[in-house]
């Protein structure tokens, strides 16, 4: 189970991001923030509270501090006593405004952290945002390897001791980098999106086999891993068996879902001999393919089914001879 996302653990870390100054005492620091949105009360300080949201972070920008300079103090405590009625989790204060008197011990009183920021509104938000949706992005825990391979995110799933790990080393030493391996944390971001990375402690180590722990970077260079990358192919590694159904043309596609994620996944029988590696590079460079609008086993299926309609049409001739002619000549 994460940890809860709380107002002291963002203030840690923004604080330079966001050139955070807390302004107010360290009560509030220990309230939890539970909405990955931010918003500002804006017609809540007005006297309109019925689509007023309070579980969300909130951003006092000009317009909202002018707004309760220009009240008279009686009614501009009214009005922020009001808004610290409601159990908001935090207040920021953007572009290092000063704040209009009775604010900040209203959110004493309440027990809000006030936390300013020298930022503009807008910067603020573009950078606040992220940090906010990566906390609270659904998270999962697999087990496999991740390689980055033509810039393809291909994790390799299978039971343990099958040689995933083996295989993106393998690939690591032919110029491609590693992820994690063993344990890939991986992330949704929006709807369809997987970013994984490794665990903090394992980061970029490598278990081998017989061998041990392995310090990628440390053998074959920084830019031999990568901190996190998209996962956009599932190879599963499979151990041959001549009882297996393997699809031999690529027009049926399987897929597996991680977080509610559809991926295509690619099932990799393997055998004495089968270079592993070189196909994990060919299951990249068809996906790049695919992504140009050029599906190999399409294009096949197509051009089999034009020539199985027109088997009863005489071929088009070439000078002397046919092109079908010429290769059915040609058996040396």
């Amino acid at each position: 189970m994460t940890a809860p996302v709380t107002v002291g653990r963002l203030f840690e870390s923004l604080r330079e991001r966001l050139g955070l100054e807390l302004l107010s005492g360290d009560a509030g620091l220990s309230r939890e923030i539970v909405s990955p949105e931010a918003s500002s009360p804006g017609l809540v300080l007005a006297g309109y509270v019925e689509r007023f949201v309070p579980d969300r972070v909130q951003v006092l920008g000009e317009t909202e501090i002018s707004y309760l300079a220009s009240r008279e103090p009686a009614l501009r405590h009214q009005v922020v006593d009001a808004f610290f009625s409601f159990a908001v989790p935090v207040v920021f204060v953007t572009k290092g405004q000063e704040l209009p008197s009775g604010l900040l011990e209203a959110a004493n009183r309440a027990g809000v952290a006030i936390l300013r920021s020298p930022l503009k509104t807008n910067e603020f938000y573009r950078r606040l945002k992220p940090w906010l949706e990566d906390e609270f992005a659904p998270q999962a825990t697999l087990h496999g390897s991740l390689a980055d391979v033509f810039g393809v995110g291909l994790l390799f799933i299978g039971k343990s001791g099958i040689g995933k790990s083996e295989c993106v080393l393998d690939l690591v030493e032919r110029g491609h980098r590693l992820v994690a391996d063993d344990v890939v944390i991986v992330k949704r971001r929006g709807n369809d999106v997987l970013i994984a990375r490794g665990h903090e402690l394992q980061r970029h180590y490598m278990e081998v086999r017989g061998i041990g722990l392995v310090d990628i970077p440390a053998i074959f260079g920084v830019r031999s891993v990568r901190q996190q990358k998209r996962i956009e192919v599932v190879v599963q590694l499979e151990e041959w068996s001549h009882d297996s159904v393997v699809d031999r043309t690529g027009l049926e596609y399987e897929t597996t879902t991680i977080l509610d994620v559809e991926l295509p996944r690619i099932r990799v029988p393997l055998n004495p001999g089968k270079n592993i590696t070189v196909l994990a590079e060919v299951i990249a460079l068809n996906l790049l393919l695919r992504y140009s609008g050029i599906d190999a086993a399409e294009l096949f299926n197509e051009r089999l089914m034009a020539r199985m309609n027109a088997a009863n049409v005489p071929p088009r001739r070439v000078g002397a001879a046919s092109v079908r002619d010429y290769l059915m000549e040609d058996d040396e």
